[in-house]
């Protein structure tokens, strides 16, 4: 286990603390503070996977998230690999187990790398071209194939068994990125009294200045600096630091997703820990610290292993003292690239040479390369290497005044660092719905006019020189203090010395002496998009970057562009002869790097994915024999049936009981609303169809909710509590969507309406006493309350106690008989069942399920949304005209319902249907046609809803939404059978007890 590359002192590892691990089943050795990318080249290990067309050998380019060479899997035991993680990403632990992919059957002999023979069948658009003709054989031999070769790495086989956690947060400031200007902004923030967040995708905060080893921040090196504001800011209450932590989605209203790796950086994790987190925060003000990111020279045979971005090798080098090679040639545009060669230098490693594009390269840190007597040559350009799986040579070649160029040899190497200059990092800016504008100084898109509450500092701004970029971070933590705090205090910048800022930098592909034929210089790494691949797609018409996108894969990879993107756009644009901003950018999409789906779920997954919810009656009911239905989510119990009864018997009993005696039901599934404010009632008013302004306190309504469309969304009973409190109840699926809906609402149409909605459904459990002898039943249990018709009547509402238990007791019935709903709080739900059922089944009543209680509101001809509405369905067509107040000045919907689709006659209404033959049931669903047997095509006059036997009729009974139903009565129609048409009277939808006495005795 030799680490032939490792320096003998220096970076941030812990040398100490030896770690060993594997890669395609071969033993190294790293330390305690390596990524797998640091530790492999500290073993001389430049090849870690193939491209995704071609199968090329790849290598190791980048230091950071951005990497879209290095992508492996990680797996902790069979079953269980995760695939396509970035390497520069992966911290190693005792045991890690790694992968490469996309190869077989090894890295070094991958059979695949015959695409890479037949690459001149295999251009941009080959796809497109190939697999259309005959068209016979997509199914049976393109789509097969290709499907076979598609992807990265291996999915795991067997379920996820690590746990993932959701954590919601607020906060004043969040910075993401905590680099010299996060730092900055953070430390000028939580000066002035603010709430911070401060998040880093890195496992260290701090940035560039844990590998800057020249620059000095108020006389210390940058590096302990760095570590006294990082001290600072976590002795700070108000402030949260989390590293390992990318912001990967911005969202509207500064709504931000940050996804945290707990536990993927230790080899034995506490299983009380999940493995990852997402933190949705909602931030008043946003600071965008996410630097900017080195853009890699085009040359041909730029992708060979070995070859790597400059301040990359930096980062390697005075991070994790790992060298990306023993001799080393440095191509640049740039003068950062300069710090990179100074510094290898100094840790012995021979730089061969600077090859720099620009004729005369001058400046201080050209200066410090020289002093070095590290070879410059200016005018000079990389134009290929050699090397099968690592690189071993670079040929260099002289730039002519004219811009031909004339060959200079090779120079013996096994590695190649390159810059081409820095890319501002705008994906969260772009995120946030910002225009990015292009800057023709900087070469590259910078943040425009801000839309929502942000602000972006340092690189990702165009600021460079690390005292500009502290002045920057200040003035955007400082600036984004005072937009939320009186107290924002103007913070001291620190003076730097040694951190000037870099000139120089290129786009596009480099000139070269060699045949263009011949020879690929790759613009996308992962997906082996080459120059000429950009200029075929110009030619053959796609003049849109985005239509160059598609037809070439260039910035489709895992980086999402952020590497090809800007070489690309120069590629086209100098094709198309026309400026970079007439050629346009591609969108930058959430996330900003890959998530797993285990963050995206959380804990909704296995049986939390769709949980079971039951009640707290849901035990007695399992003791009392119940057979159960699914509801929404909810377990509710559908029948009780008695030894020897079937599904048939049991509800005909129940309803028989109920309408008899009494029937105890449990209610607790409805969704449950409490609106409380000033504004609660006009609120309500502006919500539902019926008006609710004069509603007395004490008094129930029932309620219908449309959409916008004026269609029956929800409907349901609202009771006044109190002048400013309101209990609205809906149906038991319509909870979350109704909840939702009335936030909407409320927060962007209405926001000057002081209201508060909070659900209560699972706060209150809710027993319906139901039939003749309801009143008697719950009479002993009550306290406080006067039960009599005069003091209570139907639909009011009482709050008092029962059995000792605050209730809110409700007069109402869903059922046709006398009625009570009693609320009470969940936890004293069953305590309460248990006394009312006594008394129940002291009289001789039963408890019934939800089939009985369909057939009693069916025989009422109460609806159910769902039901009797399919969601084109108005009041007026299911006879609840009248719950429409005709003197409302609005409501949502409103509007809707005077649409010439809404009042042409012809509309399908609710009516009742008999069965000539009392016995039939029809089934839910059913056509119903004005003939027994109508011609082929004849559309059907409407369909069944509802279909049930009713004990109290001694016959079948059914619901129907029937063309001009009202205008149909007692006509004779046909509904469609297995057996056959069965002819059907139409009738009212109301079988039972029109008058409605029953109820309000």
């Amino acid at each position: 286990m030799t680490q032939d590359f490792r320096t003998s002192a220096g970076g941030r590892i812990d040398r100490s603390s030896p770690v060993d691990f594997t890669f395609d089943g071969k033993a190294y050795r790293g330390f305690a503070g390596d990524t797998l990318a640091s530790a492999l080249l500290a073993n001389g290990i430049h090849l870690v996977g193939r491209s995704y067309k071609y199968h090329r050998p790849r290598g190791i380019i980048t230091a950071g998230s951005e990497e879209p060479n290095a992508l492996v899997g990680i797996a902790r035991e069979k079953g269980q690999n995760t695939p396509n993680l970035r390497a520069p990403q992966v911290e190693i632990y005792q045991g890690l187990n790694a992968e490469s992919q996309n190869r077989y059957p090894s890295l070094s002999f991958d059979v695949g790398a015959v695409n890479d023979l037949l690459s001149p069948l295999f251009v941009a658009g080959f796809y497109y071209k190939t697999f259309m003709w005959p068209r016979s054989f997509w199914q049976k031999v393109y789509e097969p194939f290709i499907r076979s070769a598609a992807g990265l790495g291996k999915a795991p086989t067997d379920p996820d068994k690590d746990r993932y956690a959701n954590h919601y947060a607020h906060c004043d400031v969040l910075v993401i990125g905590s680099g010299p200007a996060g730092l900055a902004a953070a430390t000028a923030a939580a000066q002035s009294g603010a709430r911070v967040i401060l998040c880093d995708e890195q496992s260290e905060l701090g940035g560039s200045l844990l590998h800057d080893r020249t620059s000095a921040v108020d006389g210390k090196p940058a590096v302990d600096w760095a570590a006294d504001a990082i001290r600072a800011l976590s002795e700070n209450d108000k402030v949260t630091l989390l590293p390992r932590t990318t912001g990967f989605g911005y969202y509207a209203q500064n709504f931000v997703a940050l996804a945290e790796r707990v536990t993927d950086h230790l080899a034995n994790p506490d299983p009380r820990l999940p493995r990852e987190r997402l933190w949705q925060v909602r931030a008043k003000e946003v600071v965008i610290a996410t630097g900017a990111i080195e853009r890699p020279l085009v040359f041909p045979e730029n992708d060979r292993p070995g070859v790597m971005m400059a301040e990359a090798g930096r980062i390697y080098l005075n991070r994790y003292g790992a060298m990306a090679g023993k001799r080393v040639v440095i191509a640049t545009a740039c003068d950062t690239a300069y710090r990179t060669a100074v510094d290898l230098k100094a840790a012995g490693v021979d730089v061969a040479v600077i090859a720099d594009l620009r004729p005369d390269p001058a400046g201080v840190h050209v200066d410090a390369a020289r002093s070095a007597g590290i070879r410059i040559e200016g005018a000079c350009v990389v134009t290929g290497t050699k090397g099968r799986l690592r690189v071993k040579s670079a040929r260099l070649g002289r730039i002519r005044p004219d811009g031909s160029v004339t060959a200079m040899g090779e120079e013996a190497c096994d590695s190649l660092l390159m810059s081409g200059g820095w890319t501002p990092n705008v994906s969260l800016y772009s995120q946030s719905r910002g225009k990015v504008a292009w800057d023709e100084d900087a070469g590259a898109y910078l943040p425009g006019a801000s839309v929502q509450h942000e602000r972006s500092a340092g690189s990702c701004h165009g600021v460079f020189g690390l005292q500009a970029v502290l002045e920057d971070g200040y003035a955007a933590g400082e600036n984004a203090a005072r937009a939320v705090t009186s107290a924002a205090k103007r913070p001291k910048v620190p003076a730097v010395t040694g951190g000037e800022e870099g000139a120089g930098g290129t786009l596009g592909a480099l000139p070269h002496d060699r045949d263009p034929a011949r020879v690929r210089a790759f613009i996308d790494f992962q997906n082996d998009v080459t120059a000429k691949d950009v200029k075929l797609a110009v030619r053959e018409g796609f003049h849109s970057i985005e239509h160059i996108k598609r037809y070439t894969t260039t910035g489709m990879a895992t980086d999402q562009g952020r590497l090809s993107n800007m070489n690309a756009l120069s590629v086209a644009s100098k094709t198309l002869e026309k400026p970079i901003p007439q050629v346009g950018l591609t969108t930058f999409r959430q996330p900003y790097t890959p998530v797993t789906f285990g963050t995206f779920a959380t804990t909704a997954r296995g049986e939390a994915f769709d949980p079971v919810r039951r009640t707290p009656m849901h035990d007695w009911a399992v003791e009392k024999g119940a057979e159960f239905e699914d509801v929404s989510l909810w377990k509710r119990a559908w029948y009780f049936p008695k030894p020897g009864e079937s599904m048939h018997d049991a509800v005909a009993r129940e309803c028989a009981t109920v309408r008899e005696s009494v029937g105890i039901f449990d209610a607790t599934t409805l969704g449950k609303i409490e609106v409380v404010g000033p504004d609660a009632a006009e609120f309500l008013n502006r919500v539902y169809t019926n008006p609710f302004l004069k509603l007395g306190v004490g008094r129930l309504r029932y309620g219908i909710m449309l959409n916008e469309a004026g269609f029956i969304m929800d409907d349901g009973v609202v009771g006044r509590i109190a002048e400013e409190r309101f209990h609205v109840t809906t149906t038991t699926g319509g909870a979350p969507r109704v909840l939702a809906h009335l936030e909407d609402y409320l927060q962007t149409e209405w926001p000057d309406l002081n209201v508060w909605l909070t659900s209560t459904t699972e706060q209150w459990a809710v027993i319906a006493v139901q039939g003749p002898k309801a009143r008697d039943v719950i009479a002993p249990l009550v306290e406080g309350i006067d039960l009599s018709t005069e003091s209570m009547p139907h639909m009011s509402v009482r709050e008092g106690k029962i059995c000792g238990v605050p209730t809110r007791l409700f007069r109402m019935s869903f059922t046709g008989e006398a009625g009570y709903e009693i609320n009470v709080p969940a936890s004293r739900g069953r305590e309460v069942w248990d006394a009312v059922w006594n008394n129940v089944e002291a009289v001789g009543g039963a408890p019934y399920g939800t089939e009985t209680m369909h057939v009693l509101r069916a025989e009422k001809g109460y609806i159910i949304v769902g039901q009797e509405t399919d969601g084109t369905v108005v009041p007026d067509d299911v006879g609840m005209d009248w719950a429409v107040g005709k003197k409302k000045a609005d409501f949502i919907g409103m509007r809707s319902l005077a649409r010439p689709d809404i009042v042409v006659a012809g509309r399908k209404q609710l009516v009742g249907v008999l069965t000539n033959d009392p016995k039939v049931i029809l089934e839910e669903g059913a056509q119903v046609t004005a003939e027994a047997s109508p011609a082929l095509k004849t559309p059907a006059l409407g369909y069944v809803t509802s279909s049930y036997y009713s004990s109290a009729l001694g016959r079948s009974m059914a619901l129907a939404m029937i063309a001009d139903g009202r205008g149909r009565m007692g006509d004779t129609l046909y509904v469609s059978t297995a057996e056959g048409a069965v002819a059907v009277e139409i009738v009212s939808p109301v079988f039972y007890d029109a008058e409605g006495g029953k109820q309000v005795a």
